[in-house]
């Protein structure tokens, strides 16, 4: 099955032969080979399990050798070590098998690891020993005499020309399959191209959303400043105000120095005095509060624009989060680039 590893890269373990090749399209080729070949083929797994039907069985094997769980079994054992010998040459490999008869693994190698194996033969390439035959019928519970009868039916071929339809077999089944497991590439980074740019989009819309809360945050930070100017104009024209009234204490202060020194009108002039100061105290009491005031709004304005500088602050620290994000994204896409790049270079 096509499985995937944590980085986005092909699990070669779990990979099969009908993931990267057409069983029909497999089959019809193989069919087609036994045929023309004359001789027996077919496609087993990593494992020696048939993935295909066989084509062109002779009677030694489908009739005698896989008519007992034994000759299965020893079949299935058989197909499996020479395709592993196969994979660790990286060539095709020819040899006997457990039965006594010349066969041939193709290897279907897709990146150093062994996907299955094309098996053919059940050949000859020299007359049989009757007696080998016999041994090999006990082995597996058949009738020894109707296996030696079976195998004076088998082609005897020249090794050369076996060898010839296994390097045919393994360059045309490797060819197909690494088409087959290009095309899974060609898919995966397909589907990671497309998610990094939709990554990407979505991205670029939150940087955008982000861009225009940073324009309003800064509009009210700007009229935050604005409030603290026009506060501080009016801070300065309670001062004014202060000082006119310090100066007009000092005025009065004065003038009742002048009214002291008048003896006979002590009581009326200090009675004067006495009612301007009340109403300058009053003042400065009103003047008083209306600083409080003012100091409480600067104080909310200072705070709001700190809050507005900490929120600019947090928002362009997430645009700068999301920047890297994209930027990494970009990157990926880039190196998705160059695989296809490679690959296409490679199907040249």
């Amino acid at each position: 099955m096509i499985k995937m590893l944590d980085k986005n890269e092909l699990d070669m373990d779990a990979l099969e032969i009908k993931d990267i090749i057409d069983t029909k399209l497999l089959q019809k080729f193989q069919d087609d080979f036994a045929f023309a070949m004359n001789c027996a083929s077919v496609t087993v797994d990593k494992n020696g399990k048939a993935v295909t039907n066989p084509s062109s069985y002779t009677k030694f094997c489908n009739d005698l050798i896989h008519s007992t769980k034994k000759g299965d079994d020893r079949c299935a054992a058989s197909h499996k070590r020479m395709g592993e010998e196969a994979r660790r040459t990286g060539k095709p490999f020819v040899g006997v098998c457990h039965a006594g008869l010349i066969d041939f693994a193709a290897p279907i190698i897709i990146e150093g690891s062994l996907i299955g194996t094309v098996l053919g033969g059940q050949m000859l390439n020299i007359a049989p020993k009757e007696h080998d035959f016999i041994q090999i019928a006990k082995e597996i519970d058949v009738h020894g005499d109707s296996l030696v009868e079976a195998v004076h039916q088998v082609n005897i071929v020249d090794m050369k020309n076996i060898e010839a339809a296994a390097n045919v077999l393994f360059l045309v089944v490797n060819s197909l399959a690494k088409n087959g497991h290009n095309e899974i590439k060609l898919d995966i980074l397909s589907k990671r191209l497309s998610d990094n740019f939709m990554q990407v989009s979505a991205t670029v819309e939150e940087l955008s959303a982000s861009a225009t809360n940073i324009a309003s945050q800064q509009e009210e930070l700007n009229s935050e400043v604005t409030q603290v100017g026009v506060v501080t104009e009016q801070i300065n024209g309670i001062l004014d105000a202060i000082k006119s009234i310090a100066a007009q204490t000092k005025m009065l202060g004065l003038n009742a120095s002048i009214e002291a020194a008048r003896a006979g009108e002590l009581g009326k002039g200090f009675s004067v005095v006495a009612k301007e100061i009340r109403n300058l105290a009053e003042n400065s009491k009103e003047t008083a509060k209306s600083i409080s005031e003012l100091t409480t709004k600067i104080q909310e304005s200072v705070n709001g624009t700190i809050k507005n500088s900490k929120i600019t602050l947090e928002t362009t620290k997430e645009q700068s989060n999301a920047m890297e994000a994209v930027n990494e994204n970009i990157q990926d896409s880039l190196y998705i680039v160059d695989q296809l790049n490679n690959m296409m270079e490679n199907l040249k």
